[in-house]
Parts: C-alpha cells; sequence; structure tokens
C-alpha cells in the first residue's frame, strides 16, 4: 500500500487556528487506496524541517505533501518552486526571524516540486472548491519547510515525491477581517482529498495553462 504523508502547521501570527492542520484532521486514513499519515508541524525555522524529516525516516512515505495557510488567497494553490532563502516578515512561534539567509548552504538556489501540480490543480476546481498554481511560496516557514523537503529528497536519494499546497483562511478566521478571502475547513479538506488522489494518479504532469503573467 502507497503511503502518503501529509501535514499541516500549527497556528501563527496571532491566530487561533491554523486552516492547514484543521483541515489535514479531516482526511479519512484511506484515500485512493493510500495510507494516510498525518502530521502537525510548527511554525518555527529549523525544526520544522528536522521534525519533517523525522516523520520520514519513521513513515518511509511514497509521497509528502506539506500545507500552509496563506491567508490573502482565494483559492487552494499547490506551489511549483522553493527558493534558498528565509527573509521573515514576522518572527516564527519561537521568535526567530532569520533575514536574507539561506536556508541550507549546501543546497541548489531552488528546487521545483516534483508533484503534479497542474494535475493537482485541475482536480481541486474539479472538486468545485478554486485553485491555481502558484509560481512563489513566499520566504516564511512555509517556503522554508518545502525547500527543506526537497532537500531531504535530493541529498539522501529517496524515491520519494513531495511538494507543498497553501490554503485561505478558514471561513472563522475572517469574522474581523471582512475583506479577506477564506473558505470553510470543509472545502479545504476536500481540496486536499482531491489533491492526494491526483498526486496517486498522475506519474507525469498535465500540459496545461498554468502560468502568470506577474
Amino acid at each position: 500500500m502507497k503511503k502518503v504523508l501529509i501535514t499541516g502547521f500549527d497556528p501563527f501570527g496571532g491566530e487561533s487556528m491554523n486552516p492547514a492542520y484543521e483541515a489535514v484532521k479531516g482526511l479519512q486514513d484511506k484515500i485512493g487506496g493510500a495510507e494516510i499519515i498525518k502530521v502537525e508541524i510548527p511554525t518555527v525555522f529549523n525544526e520544522s524541517i528536522d521534525l519533517l524529516e523525522q516523520a520520514i525516516d519513521k513513515h518511509q512515505p511514497d509521497f509528502v505533501i506539506c500545507v500552509g495557510q496563506a491567508g490573502n488567497r482565494f483559492g487552494v494553490t499547490p506551489e511549483r518552486v522553493a527558493i534558498n532563502v528565509d527573509d521573515a516578515r514576522i518572527p516564527d512561534n519561537k521568535g526567530k526571524q532569520p533575514i536574507d539567509h539561506a536556508i541550507k548552504t549546501d543546497g541548489e538556489p531552488a528546487y521545483f516540486s516534483t508533484l503534479p501540480v497542474k494535475a493537482i490543480t485541475e482536480a481541486i476546481k474539479t472538486a468545485g472548491v478554486p485553485s491555481t498554481v502558484s509560481n512563489t511560496a513566499g520566504t516564511f516557514v512555509c517556503n522554508h519547510l518545502m525547500y527543506g523537503l526537497l532537500y531531504l529528497i535530493d541529498k539522501k536519494g529517496l524515491n520519494t515525491k513531495g511538494g507543498f499546497i497553501h490554503v485561505p483562511y478558514a471561513s472563522e478566521q475572517v469574522l474581523d477581517k471582512p475583506t479577506s478571502p477564506s473558505l470553510t475547513i470543509a472545502q479545504i479538506t476536500v481540496a486536499l482529498d482531491a489533491a492526494i488522489k491526483a498526486t496517486l494518479t498522475n506519474d507525469t504532469d498535465l500540459k496545461v495553462v498554468g502560468g502568470e503573467i506577474s
């Protein structure tokens, strides 16, 4: 049986919840014939990668999907690329705020997702949830973890595919942010379920438009 390790962050930035892990918790334990392993990751530089590495070593997954919150996005956005820089606009959950800092000095300038990001996007839209491919994972702990995941796969020579998906605020988070886009936790869970199924059934990505002008 295939194994999918899927992670979500704990709350950060003054929020009382993080829709990433709340939605992950709602997933079934088996999807598309694969075992689903759910892990909560701290929104902390370095510790996040360490905990992810421990989970990978323990479970030996075939696929790793990390999920994080990007509060101003309108849909669920699979990330195409992670860059080798931490440049934190706010401190992480332990007060760390690296500025213009390389994540791994022996790593590549960037790593591309090895998940079928366009197939995932199309599957999420088919499931009734807005989705687009994203070409920037930011420079906070989300990008840090995505880069760390792909670095580990590369340096350890793992036969594992991995990548990252950003999700918007949950509806509960925007009661005092009336102009901020949001989805319900149930909608985000539906999107992640679709993403997992697309990952399991697409050995190669779709050749469809997913680019941006700016």
